[in-house]
């Protein structure tokens, strides 16, 4: 583990915490297994015997439990306490909405008016209020370095507080399984200092610029999937991802583009007959071409 994050860290000394008690209380228990084994010269009298079961019965069975939960309760309770969204006298968090799809994210940054999908961009050490839901079944949503996992709900919004600590390029996963592609519903989560993270911002408010070296892949994505997907300035947003970013996220777009309707369709997705492969290379490269 490599928490980059209060939450995460947190959560990693309280479960280093967990396992350490658990080893001990696990020799303890071996070493008293084998204490039972050891051939006894004498059997002790009936009397003995119910004093022993006794002190076994109180210690192993009430005093152990009983102190093991409120130590537990006692780190856990601060630790969860962390990372619900209380009132802050320092920053003011930031709000993102993050909705679940089968099997994508889309990230909704409202004070800026900027939807993505797929990549989350945070600030370093500023809190942020991440406001999680689901446009169809239920998905969970979980940074392992930043800490926290939360369920996104048809229906309902839940809220989940996090503070980065440290720069760079982590992964987020659904943790409850969704559907085919579950396994697939991942996306990258870039912390960026404060100068950068705005001057993205800020960019991304932006409309993409018209690049007449690339009219005919501009064409193409319009008469065949601005349908669905969006482009900043260029198609608004429908059923699918927005695709403005999608060169970052995406390695070899044109196979991707040519084989990520084959094998499994999230529901409600149609087929991509229309899209004639003559037509692909020029939309990929429009699309490798937006900032």
């Amino acid at each position: 583990m490599q928490p980059a994050g209060d939450a995460a860290r947190v959560t990693a000394a309280l479960w280093w915490g967990m396992f350490g008690v658990s080893v001990l209380v696990t020799a303890a228990f071996t070493a008293l297994w084998l204490y039972a084994l050891r051939t006894r010269r004498e059997t002790p009298d009936m009397a003995q015997q119910r004093r022993t079961q006794r002190r076994l019965m109180i210690g192993g069975g009430v005093l152990l439990p009983v102190t093991a939960i409120v130590v537990l309760l006692g780190f856990g309770i601060p630790a969860g306490h962390g990372m619900l969204p209380w009132p802050d006298d320092g920053t003011a968090p930031l709000r993102i909405e993050i909705t679940g799809h089968q099997w994508w994210w889309q990230v909704h940054y409202p004070d800026a008016g900027v939807t993505t999908a797929n990549r989350l961009h945070l600030p370093v050490a500023r809190p942020v209020d991440l406001h999680v839901r689901s446009a169809d079944v239920i998905h969970a949503f979980w940074v392992p370095r930043l800490g926290g996992k939360i369920d996104a709900i048809p229906g309902r919004s839940n809220v989940l507080r996090l503070r980065a600590t440290e720069t760079g390029v982590m992964r987020a996963q659904c943790a409850e399984f969704c559907g085919l592609g579950h396994a697939h519903m991942a996306m990258d989560v870039e912390v960026m200092a404060a100068p950068a993270f705005e001057q993205w911002l800020s960019q991304q408010q932006q409309p993409v610029a018209r690049d007449s070296a690339h009219t005919e892949g501009r064409a193409a994505f319009r008469a065949h999937c601005a349908a669905c997907h969006g482009v900043r300035g260029v198609a608004p947003q429908g059923s699918g991802p927005d695709l403005t970013t999608v060169a970052l996220r995406k390695e070899g777009l044109l196979g991707w583009l040519q084989g990520h309707d084959a094998g499994f369709s999230a529901p409600g997705v149609p087929a991509h007959r229309a899209l004639v492969p003559a037509r692909q290379p020029a939309i990929v490269a429009w699309l490798e071409s937006l900032p």
